[in-house]
């Protein structure tokens, strides 16, 4: 393929000696993002290898031209960048909705649109890229949304309440033991409340909804109706049916009834049921126990292992900002957003809270005293 300026940039001068390290680094970095994609095709099937498969293919055309620009193969390929080392290294163990939402970030930092020496058609076919992975990423985080969205905000109710009990029991000045119990008596609390409520949670809308299943109550009526006028027109119509298709659709089910009996797989429109996308009451109970007892175990671990004072609360501090980075850049990346800014909002959020109750506790200890 040969070089032609890019729309948004002047055009190329004779090349330098940076300018072919600098396609070198192009080269690297292409083969490695199609490795990166054949190790995600490598692990799927149906239309989703297509695609991945596809996406290597037009990376492929991409090292082909800094290829020709360089000449031939270089003496010395230069090492891919660190993301897409660290792409490909998660391709090859993983090959999970994460790398796509990392792919879909390195996509959009293509440096194409300022190349001189890239064609208009590949800055061109990396915007399309960003769309296509954010596709594929998009079918992922659907796939995950309910149990992703349960472990995140139940882990993160866990250290940060939990966090914060602590805090202002300990800023208090009372003795560690008594730090200790408050925060597996929070613990407990908060585990036990988390689950309870989404057990009633649960349980209460898949009882909605089996109220709203149709049923086959009327369906011994069906013959005894008169064909002409009849309410049963008035059902499909509650169910979403237009007047005259209503109308029709019950005359058939009466004709077909007095020929041969009632049908209730013909006679009511059938709802789609949702409870398999609600899940289980139980499955979802014990679920948001564990996720918010596996947060909230973290602020009382400094004090479980015999710590007290500063040190304890320094090494909890330290402890719980790295779960809320932690858990911040995983939403981060899972929404195609930086993992660092969402990392360090859910730190401000989680330290801003410890810090009130900290400071009501350094307010209610120097009263008391």
């Amino acid at each position: 393929m040969n070089a032609t300026p890019s729309p948004t940039s002047s055009a190329p001068r004779a090349p330098t000696a940076a300018d072919r390290r600098r396609w070198a680094h192009y080269l690297a970095d292409e083969r490695a993002e199609a490795r990166v994609y054949r190790e995600l095709a490598r692990r799927r099937e149906g239309e989703e290898r297509e695609i991945l498969l596809a996406l290597a293919d037009a990376e492929g055309r991409h090292e082909q031209h800094w290829l020709d620009l360089l000449g031939g193969e270089p003496a010395r390929l230069p090492a891919p960048s660190l993301s897409s080392r660290s792409l490909g290294w998660m391709a090859r163990r993983f090959g999970s909705i994460f790398v796509l939402a990392l792919a879909q970030n390195a996509e959009d930092r293509s440096p194409y649109d300022t190349e001189p020496y890239a064609t208009a058609q590949m800055a061109a076919d990396e915007r399309v890229h960003r769309e296509v992975v954010r596709g594929l990423a998009a079918r992922g985080r659907r796939r995950l949304s309910g149990t992703f969205r349960a472990a995140v905000f139940g882990a993160n109710d866990g250290l940060v309440s939990n966090l914060a009990l602590v805090m202002g029991i300990g800023a208090t000045g009372v003795a560690p033991q008594f730090v200790l119990f408050s925060g597996i008596a929070g613990l407990l609390a908060g585990a036990l409340s988390m689950g309870a409520g989404e057990y009633v949670s649960v349980r209460s809308q898949r009882e909605m909804l089996d109220a709203t299943e149709p049923s086959d109550y009327a369906d011994a009526a069906f013959p005894h109706l008169d064909l002409d006028a009849n309410e049963l027109a008035l059902v499909f119509r509650t169910r979403g049916m237009p007047e005259p298709e209503a109308e029709q659709r019950a005359r058939r089910v009466l004709e077909a009834s007095r020929t041969a009996g009632p049908d209730p797989v013909t006679g009511p429109v059938p709802l789609q049921r949702d409870h398999d996308v609600v899940g289980s009451a139980l499955g979802a109970s014990v679920s948001s126990f564990l996720f918010f007892a596996s947060g909230a175990i973290i602020p009382v671990l400094p004090w479980i292992f015999g710590l007290s004072g500063l040190a304890a609360v320094t090494l909890a501090l330290v402890l719980v900002g790295v779960a809320l980075l932690s858990t911040g850049a995983m939403v981060g990346l899972l929404s195609g957003a930086p993992p660092l800014r969402r990392g360090l909002r859910q730190l401000a959020i989680g330290f801003g809270a410890a810090a009130v109750t900290y400071l009501l506790g350094l307010l209610f200890g120097v009263s008391a005293a």
